[in-house]
């Protein structure tokens, strides 16, 4: 009798201890916004996003996190009135028990799964987190949760107006064979030009998609002799040489530490399949990371980070398509096999759209001018975002020395000519530096 008294008790006692559990603050910090990141890029390269529709799946839920980071702290503005279209998010009802830096982290990973196709992945990795979060602080997570999704569903019906779903349906990129300076699909997949349309999506910042229209390439020309011949044959002899010094020489590696294509073709026999990498604008939200870890930047300035060079980079995703469906350039590819050598293969795989101008030279260009308006000019760094593909870590000076790397690594690879690359950054650069002077992001 006495025993089961005693034990009685103990469950009584145990049951009024659990009701009378102290509940914690949830605290979030910037690497728990590194691993929302990450996951969405994990997610990405499963799904294999084209780089623009990834640029477009980075930015939408940073603008989210942004906006509800900024209710807080006053040292950032909202962005409302400023990107195109974008009015305030709703005000939170329970400032008092209201957890800004989670409701960011939990609207981030909202708006991320609605973006991608694996969702089941997203969904995993969000209620994992929701449990923990719920068990430490039940009313905490509640209201944080509340405010997070409501402005996750303000930005996702904004975002849903950029005309992407239009773009869906409009037709196919149309292959004129009969003009030789345009662009032919390319071995080994000869896949259609992908995203034809992405000028028609709605900018962020730039006044249109041609507000940054580059000069013209040379005029197309295969008389030995011209501009544009000596192009080609730049290209040619420029991988033939640094070929000859093997996998090792420094040019090789370049071109592959900056790949960043998220489809690769690999042939073996009668087997075709795919490797999986990330994309340009992905590397560039890599360096995001990396740059915010050193700086040790708090949570607030890490979210920042993420949202001004997303926004440069989608920005500078439409402002290049726009130039290269406009000009329609043809491939060095195509050219040297069919006018110098039938056998030559470039070092990486051509990817499939129009080579006018490099994309890698137009988003990197953006991309590291935002991130040096936010840690500075003189900001040296190692870049390990390629370990994972088996490559090396690469060591920079500034944003923009690694911004010039990248841009070159296109010719040294042998899919794009000087003048793209040249060009390119500079198309780049000049639409980072008006996302930069027309964003007043910082308080002053």
């Amino acid at each position: 009798m006495m025993k089961k008294v005693g034990a009685l008790m103990s469950m009584a006692l145990l049951a009024l201890t659990s009701c009378t559990k102290k509940s914690e603050h949830i605290a979030i910090g910037p690497e728990d916004y590194h691993n929302s990141v990450d996951k969405v890029t994990e997610v990405m390269i499963h799904d294999i996003f084209s780089p623009p529709v990834a640029s477009r799946i980075y930015v939408y839920p940073n603008i989210a996190a942004y906006e509800i980071m900024a209710k807080k702290n006053q040292d950032y503005q909202s962005l409302s009135g400023q990107l195109r279209d974008l009015d305030a998010v709703p005000e939170p009802g329970n400032k008092e028990e209201l957890n800004y830096e989670l409701a960011a982290l939990i609207s981030h990973i909202d708006l991320s799964r609605r973006l991608i196709f694996s969702e089941d992945r997203i969904n995993v990795y969000r209620d994992s987190l929701y449990r923990t979060w719920e068990n430490t602080n039940e009313k905490e997570f509640n209201v944080s949760k509340a405010y997070g999704l409501e402005v996750a569903e303000h930005v996702a019906l904004w975002m849903d107006k950029d005309n992407y779903k239009q773009t869906r349906t409009m037709p196919k990129f149309t292959v004129n064979s009969n003009e030789p300076s345009r662009w032919q699909p390319t071995p080994p997949s000869y896949m259609d030009g992908i995203e034809p349309h992405w000028n028609k999506i709605r900018p962020f910042v730039i006044d249109s998609s041609a507000q940054f229209k580059p000069a013209p390439p040379p005029p197309f020309s295969m008389e030995e002799g011209s501009d544009f011949f000596n192009e080609v044959k730049e290209v040619y002899d420029i991988s033939n040489q640094i070929t000859a010094e093997g996998d090792d020489s420094e040019e090789v590696e370049i071109a592959q530490f900056w790949d960043c294509n998220p489809y690769v073709s690999v042939t073996r026999g009668h087997l075709m399949f795919a490797t999986k990498k990330i994309t340009p604008g992905a590397h560039w939200i890599g360096i995001v990371k990396i740059a915010s870890r050193k700086a040790n930047s708090d949570f607030a300035k890490t979210v920042y980070a993420y949202t001004k060079t997303s926004i440069a980079i989608a920005d500078a995703f439409i402002s290049c398509w726009d130039e290269k469906y406009r000009s329609n350039l043809i491939r060095p590819e195509t050219l040297i096999n069919e006018h110098i050598d039938d056998s030559w293969e470039p070092i990486l795989q051509t990817p499939p759209f129009p080579e006018y101008t490099s994309g890698h030279s137009v988003v990197s260009g953006a991309a590291a001018t935002a991130l040096t308006s936010v840690f500075g000019d003189d900001f040296a760094f190692d870049d390990d975002t390629e370990v994972p593909y088996g490559l090396p870590v690469r060591s920079f000076t500034s944003f923009k020395q690694a911004a010039d790397e990248a841009a070159i690594s296109r010719m040294y690879g042998g899919i794009h000519y000087r003048k793209a690359v040249e060009i390119g950054i500079k198309q780049g650069r000049d639409l980072g530096q008006f996302v930069v002077d027309n964003l007043s992001m910082e308080s002053k």
